[in-house]
């Protein structure tokens, strides 16, 4: 039952990404050149995305757990450190680059299969090497 509500929430969120143009490397790009042809309108997808997460995740909280049973994580505050830091950096550089982020690009991957394909690989090698390096760096 978790993965069919799973998959039921995936299709709704890359659906949403679609409709709001976070699919478009091209919309994504223009949105963050703010010292060129800047383009605002994803500012709105934002703006309307922020508080629907404020109150699902204000929900969450007062039950202590997901709707799946699954127990809420909590979410360290005030803790920036260089692996934080350097981790945004390459996030940020990684989404004005290729117009993708993770979400997006795994919605993309059924309308552009070529080019989200190969952010989707170069992601998952990512992961892949992160926790290969951390496996080693616990053992």
């Amino acid at each position: 039952m978790i993965a069919v509500f799973a998959l039921v929430m995936g299709v709704l969120f890359g659906a949403g990404l679609y409709v709001a143009g976070m699919t478009n490397p091209a919309k994504v790009q223009g949105f963050l050149d703010i010292s060129g042809a800047w383009d605002p309108s994803l500012i709105f997808v934002m703006a309307a995305g922020i508080p629907v997460a404020w109150v699902g995740y204000q929900l969450m909280k007062r039950r202590g757990h997901t709707l799946t049973t699954m127990p809420m994580l909590e979410i360290p505050q005030g803790v920036v450190d260089r692996p934080l830091v350097v981790g945004s950096v390459l996030f940020g550089a990684g989404w004005g680059i290729g117009g993708f982020c993770p979400g997006p690009g795994v919605a993309s991957l059924l309308l552009e299969p070529a080019t989200a394909g190969v952010f989707v690989i170069a992601m998952i090698a990512g992961m892949l090497i992160h926790d290969r390096k951390g496996k080693t760096a616990n053992a």
